[in-house]
């Protein structure tokens, strides 16, 4: 049974701009708040400043747009170098109305415009992609993590996503290193006797949700501590685990 659990923001990691040592920043931060890592601790960090440190930003201005681009801007409030973008991180349009773009990104994850983000980058002048690959960004976040430190903590890297059926967004895990992503249910027997069958929690992406309490998005706070919660341990899982499987999917 679970008993406390604490959500600790960082802050004062300041601005991240393209190439920056994102495990320095994290630290430095931690120390100059008189904060510090501990074994077992869940380090979230927002795909934001991953993304800045990782380079992915992109001018729009530098990008032709397709006729697609045009057409898609033609129906919204984005200009058509901006929707280019968008296309180009997807690997298919799931839906499309109002100018607005739901995307299968090439990673494997469904959401708004490809999450090509203008929101919270210096400038105004760019867009923010997501990473590359964010489990691998999260599994050199944690290496990194213990070499300089010698603390093993898990890590995820979180963003924001709207949801079906639901007004209001939510942060989900994107990327994780060192814990498992979802604790299966099935086979256990609850109080009453009856044996569970499917239920899967999804672990990573509540612990993302929760960190976001404590970073706010005008708050320049991009990554807290999760400490207390007993995760299940993982040298191999990924966020990959929390993506259905199409066969599954009863909305495709």
């Amino acid at each position: 049974m679970q008993s406390e659990i604490r959500i600790i923001p960082i802050r004062g990691i300041g601005e991240v701009r393209p190439g920056a040592d994102l495990t320095t920043l994290l630290l430095t931060a931690l120390t100059d708040t008189g904060l510090a890592l501990e074994d077992g601790d869940i380090l979230v960090v927002t795909q934001k400043i991953v993304s800045k440190a990782e380079g992915r930003l992109v001018d729009p201005a530098t990008v032709e747009p397709s006729p697609f681009a045009h057409q898609i801007a033609a129906q919204g409030r984005k200009d058509a170098a901006y929707q280019e973008v968008v296309l180009r991180e997807s690997r298919r349009i799931v839906k499309m109305a109002h100018g607005v773009l739901i995307t299968e990104t090439h990673h494997g994850l469904i959401c708004a415009n490809s999450g090509v983000d203008e929101s919270n980058v210096a400038g105004g002048q760019v867009v923010c992609l997501l990473p590359l690959d964010p489990d691998a960004s999260a599994a050199h976040l944690r290496a990194q993590i213990r070499t300089q430190t010698g603390t093993t903590v898990a890590v995820i890297i979180s963003d924001t996503f709207g949801r079906p059926w639901r007004d209001g967004q939510v942060n989900v895990a994107i990327g994780c290193a060192g814990l498992l992503p979802l604790n299966d249910y099935a086979g256990v027997t609850d109080p009453y006797g009856y044996t569970l069958h499917v239920t899967l929690i999804a672990v990573a992406d509540e612990l993302a949700g929760a960190a976001e309490l404590v970073m706010g998005k005008l708050d320049q706070v991009p990554a807290a501590i999760v400490r207390g919660y007993a995760y299940t341990p993982s040298e191999t899982a990924t966020a990959r685990l929390l993506l259905r499987d199409p066969r599954a999917d009863l909305f495709r």
